[in-house]
């Protein structure tokens, strides 16, 4: 790809390849302005009949091309009835009349006047500039802005006010700066390796040299990207406009996004040029709606640190503080041993992502000084749309919502939880269905919608709050961020270091709580439960605190459980079946599962069992015409941790995935499809096993069982003891 250029003294025909020496009698067709030349090298340029002939060098009629007051879009559907002064339109948003006001005016009917320094944008209004000169080749362009929100135009500018032609566009899309640009063959697209910062201020470079572009966002890496085509000059006739699409038409086909920006913006410069933000002639810009001073700069009265960064609340501000500080100005160095959150607060973790594929299991004990706010998030997409889970309090209650892609469902505690105390939520998904158990109520269960049954969750975790709720979605009933205490969170068996293991964190304060003063020592740590204690430590350490016993089924290798019920058999002996279960064994061999026909006592017997072999777990089954054995080799499961398994059988097919791991499968031979059996279901072991099973086991398991799912949506109800609490807790 090449272009040709000329020395001084010459400009480039319009045919792209050859040179005209710039004299006296080629003045009146080729001037010395950049733009114009611009213009004439262009492919399939024309000239408006829009365009003032007398104003070559100032680039077409400006008020042609920004909307005048009566350009502004009207309902139709009702007559807007408020007096809007000083040029102010009625528009209808989102239901509520409005006066929509011109730049430097505000107020309901437009009456006050307002000096615009740094500009607040609405997500509705624009600014608009004069058109660029001398830019067709490169462009230079500083940007510091402040968001709201994950998507919204921050400039524009380009040849057509339908953007069919050459175009320049800096936007957020899903949180990342995006530069998209064309000169003439084909859109080029630069986008940031990181998101923005939300209500913060924010620092944006970019620089355009013909075909080529870099950008970089918060001093963080450069990047690059290439316009496509062989043209690599781009046609600047139309306003700037910065915040919003202003009076520019065809976004849909060109750009990701047609919102305006939802924030500030304080400094613009192009090409050396530093942009007023005033109404010309005090300013630069020509017109404007919808736009407000901002009162971010507050912060400069209010010097946040140890890092700390400053938020706008209303006319204050206030610091918000990383882990380890606080106070006003987080000037104050903190132990932290319990985390407390006050509703401005958060602690943000990597996301669940592929570890809550088909199943999640999670406890969180709190304490709630507030009746609402989100406790965990955890999403697919950074506007609030597509997978995610939820834990928040609503009046009073614990909810679960959580969404698989076909509908969102939500489980809601039975009764209100107390104000100041300490609660234990638990929390079981698979697949479709969820149960939900806080204290020691009765658990509810509740199916998704649709036939999906897998979860995506690739952005961060939060737990305690989120830093806006742009991000969460709007199937969460409450938008406020939790009020209270939270001391511990396991997530798939797995604790969290709530403080250790936390990526970044704001606001967050010690809870009142005995572990505050470091009763344990410097060699011990100490782990709160509820309003007491433990210490744990290498060496002999006394334990203040007994931790309550969990629901779940312990087996001893010769005790099982035995179910009858005709709900269950019908799925066990279904043409297909799921099994999903939640378990703990140090066993390297034993029976977890077993259903079959005892009476014709024949090797050759029909039967389905989920058992253990030197470690491995493994399905095997027989529908009377030969065995189909599954093991699950990658990895060994009689390590004393809690594992999941997910078994299935369709017909003569049967599959077998542990820990989300590597799914094996095998089919039994012959042609028989149906498993006919008349023992019921046996879970952990079985009496006269060795006989029962034709000596294909010894014995039953030893260890836990916590969970039990058939077909994805029956949860088969275990018994428990308190004394598995001291082994599988």
């Amino acid at each position: 790809m090449f272009e040709c250029d000329c020395k001084e003294g010459h400009v480039l025909h319009h045919n792209g390849y050859s040179c005209l020496e710039l004299n006296t009698t080629m003045e009146p067709m080729l001037r010395d302005d950049l733009e114009e030349e611009d213009i004439l090298y262009q492919k399939d340029a024309s000239f408006s009949a829009e365009l003032d002939p007398g104003t070559t060098s100032q680039g077409p009629n400006l008020e042609q091309k920004v909307p005048t007051t009566e350009g502004v879009r009207h309902p139709t559907a009702a007559p807007c009835l408020l007096d809007c002064v000083a040029g102010g339109v009625c528009t209808t948003d989102q239901g509520t009349q409005r006066c929509q006001c011109p730049l430097g005016r505000a107020g309901p009917t437009c009456e006050d006047e307002v000096e615009v320094r740094s500009p607040l944008f609405s997500g509705q209004g624009w600014l608009a500039f004069p058109a660029l000169r001398a830019a067709y080749k490169h462009v230079q362009l500083e940007l510091e802005f402040r968001p709201e929100a994950w998507d919204g135009i921050l400039f524009l500018t380009g040849e057509r006010d339908d953007l069919a032609g050459d175009f320049m566009a800096l936007l957020l899309y899903q949180g990342f700066v995006e530069f998209r640009f064309d000169c003439g063959s084909g859109v080029g697209v630069v986008r940031s390796e990181e998101t923005v910062r939300l209500n913060q201020w924010n620092k944006l470079t970019l620089y355009r040299h013909r075909w080529d572009a870099w950008l970089q966002l918060n001093a963080g890496k450069h990047v690059q990207g290439r316009s496509k085509g062989l043209f690599s000059r781009i046609t600047f006739r139309e306003p700037v406009f910065i915040g919003g699409r202003g009076n520019t038409s065809g976004l849909a086909e060109k750009l990701p996004t047609e919102r305006g920006l939802k924030g500030c913006v304080r400094h613009l410069q192009v090409n050396d040029h530093v942009y007023s933000f005033a109404l010309a002639p005090a300013g630069d810009a020509v017109k404007g709606f919808d736009i407000e001073e901002c009162s971010a700069d507050e912060c400069s009265k209010v010097p946040c640190q140890h890092g700390g960064k400053c938020l706008t609340s209303g006319e204050s501000a206030i610091c918000l503080c990383p882990l380890g500080f606080t106070g006003d100005l987080c000037e104050t160095r903190l132990d932290l041993q319990v985390p407390s959150f006050n509703g401005s607060s958060y602690l943000r973790y990597p996301g669940l992502a592929g570890s809550a594929l088909s199943w999640l299991d999670l406890i969180i004990v709190l304490k709630p000084t507030n009746q609402d706010g989100v406790i965990l998030y955890n999403g697919h997409r950074s506007d609030g749309m597509g997978d995610f889970i939820a834990v928040y309090m609503n009046e009073g209650h614990l909810e679960f919502t959580f969404d698989l892609g076909t509908g969102a469902a939500t489980l809601r505690s039975s009764e209100p939880v107390t104000m100041g105390d300490w609660h234990e939520l638990r929390l079981s998904r698979s697949g479709r269905l969820a149960v939900l158990q806080v204290d020691r109520h009765p658990p509810n269960q509740i199916l998704a919608p649709g036939a999906f049954t897998q979860l995506s969750l690739p952005l961060n975790l939060y737990i305690g709050g989120v830093p806006n709720f742009d991000m969460v979605s709007p199937k969460v009933r409450v938008r406020t961020s939790f009020v209270g205490c939270i001391q511990k969170v396991v997530i798939n068996n797995q604790p969290l270091g709530i403080l250790a293991e936390a990526l970044a964190g704001v606001n967050v304060d010690n809870c009142p709580h005995p572990c505050v003063a470091r009763p344990c020592g410097d060699h011990a740590q100490c782990v709160p439960h509820y309003e007491a204690y433990k210490c744990q430590c290498e060496r002999h350490c006394a334990q203040s605190a007994a931790f309550i016993p969990s629901p779940i089924a312990t087996f001893s290798g010769s005790t099982f459980l035995h179910y009858t019920d005709p709900d269950i058999v019908r799925r066990i002996v279904s043409d297909k079946v799921s099994i999903n279960m939640r378990f703990r064994t140090n066993s390297s061999s034993g029976l977890l599962l077993w259903t079959g026909r005892r009476e014709l006592n024949l090797p050759t017997s029909d039967f389905l069992a989920i058992g253990i072999k030197d470690g491995f777990l493994h399905l095997r089954f027989n529908l009377g015409s030969g065995e189909a054995y599954i093991i699950s080799n990658s990895s060994r499961i009689n390590d004393g941790h809690w594992h999941r398994m997910k078994a299935v059988r369709s017909g003569q097919e049967g599959w077998l995935t542990v820990d989300n791991g590597q799914t094996v499968s095998n089919r039994s031979p012959g042609k028989l499809k149906q498993l006919n059996t008349n023992t019921g279901l046996y879970i952990g072991g079985m009496e006269d096993l060795e006989l029962a099973t034709h000596h294909k086991y010894h014995r039953g398991v030893h260890g836990c069982i916590s969970d039990l799912i058939l077909d994805s949506d029956h949860h088969v109800q275990l018994s428990w003891s308190p004394e598995a609490s001291d082994h599988c807790g």
